[in-house]
């Protein structure tokens, strides 16, 4: 997905700031800077990881909060996840190319911005 969007990093001019891509604990900037630079040598000087901060258990006993303890830039990406296992046709995938699978989540995306549309 990324090799076929990459003419934005590449159009993209040197002095704008660097796109941050935030990252989950489970990745590994390292491999993916190696990937990414295999593709486009000079991605890096256009983006940046940074690694979403995981609350310590010392930081959730001081806030009197225990187990699962949502990361406010975390909790976007997992709600839009929750938002797109909604749509009945992405709940198994019986689409035999990515193009159709791509299709079928932008559409998805689209029914959820019509939905708030109309209710606004």
């Amino acid at each position: 997905m990324f090799s076929q969007n990459i003419d934005y990093f590449k159009l993209k001019p040197v002095e704008l700031p660097k796109t941050t891509i935030l990252l989950d604990n489970g990745y590994h900037p390292e491999k993916l800077t190696q990937a990414l630079e295999e593709i486009y040598p000079d991605i890096m000087t256009k983006i940046q990881f940074e690694l979403s901060a995981k609350p310590s258990k010392a930081e959730k006993a001081a806030k009197g909060q225990s187990g699962f303890v949502p990361v406010a830039t975390r909790w976007v990406i997992e709600r839009s996840n929750a938002w797109v296992d909604r749509c009945k046709s992405l709940i198994k995938n019986f689409d035999r190319t990515l193009a159709r699978s791509n299709a079928k989540l932008k559409l998805c995306f689209i029914r959820l911005m019509l939905k708030r549309l109309a209710s606004s």
